[in-house]
């Protein structure tokens, strides 16, 4: 495990990762979405032959899994950003491939605009691209307590007992308040769009939307924008446990 600090002072932000055979591919950089850890929902995707091989980092972000949880730090897609390049920075990465899931995946995109020469390819997987989502069990529900409601009035519990037991397992170890706070900023999005952002790079970039649920806005302007849109069948949002053979195809499939 290896860390870097960000943020506050004596904030650490950490991550796992397996080493690469040297042949010069960029590195794969997993970002879990809200409430997640990162090698939980990925570490099995990159064992998969297509894919192993390639040095790969599995970073939590700040409030989430293994990295610290100050009480002082925003949790805006920014902040998560920042922190992000804070670690891969540390780990001595650039021009990765950068794959994130949900939030990972907005938090990818900003890093992508803050910080181009860190990412030379995004996989986004069920990523959120536009502010004020619909209201499901997420980021929008979540956003409708205040923080002190949430933190200390029982809406975190209620949530935990609402996502289920998949969701459930790695939310219940995320900070109360890193998590509405991450919800609060994930549901306001980001100023110009996560859409807009991504439409604008000129990097390859890939979006996976799962088949049960394939309801992707703006697909056509993705598409005409050069970003790669496919659809990974038998799959909901979390691909990654719901069809992982497929989803690993599409990430070893460049565009």
């Amino acid at each position: 495990m290896q860390h870097a600090s960000f943020g506050p002072e004596g904030a650490h932000i950490r991550w796992t990762g397996t080493a690469g055979a040297g042949d010069g591919d960029p590195p794969r950089v997993y970002v879990h979405g809200l409430g997640a850890i990162s090698a939980v929902y990925h570490a099995h995707i990159a064992a998969v032959p297509a894919l192993a091989g390639r040095r790969s980092l599995f970073v939590d972000l700040p409030g989430h899994g293994i990295s610290d949880r100050p009480a002082d730090f925003g949790y805006t897609l920014e902040d998560h950003a920042d922190a992000l390049a804070a670690a891969l920075d540390a780990a001595g990465v650039r021009g990765a491939e950068v794959i994130g899931h949900s939030m990972g995946g907005s938090v990818a995109i900003v890093l992508a605009v803050r910080r181009p020469e860190l990412v030379s390819r995004l996989v986004l997987t069920e990523a959120n691209l536009d502010p004020d989502p619909p209201l499901t069990a997420g980021s929008s529900r979540i956003a409708t307590h205040t923080e002190d409601a949430f933190v200390c009035g029982g809406g975190f519990e209620e949530t935990l007992e609402r996502v289920g037991p998949v969701w459930r397992a790695t939310m219940r170890l995320a900070d109360p308040t890193a998590l509405h706070r991450s919800a609060c900023a994930l549901a306001r999005g980001t100023r110009p769009t996560m859409r807009a952002m991504l439409l604008g790079l000129e990097i390859p970039r890939m979006y996976l939307v799962g088949g049960h649920g394939d309801e992707l806005t703006g697909r056509d302007e993705l598409t005409a924008a050069g970003v790669t849109v496919r659809t990974v069948p038998g799959a909901g949002h979390n691909v990654m446990f719901d069809n992982a053979p497929g989803f690993a195809a599409a990430i070893a499939d460049q565009p």
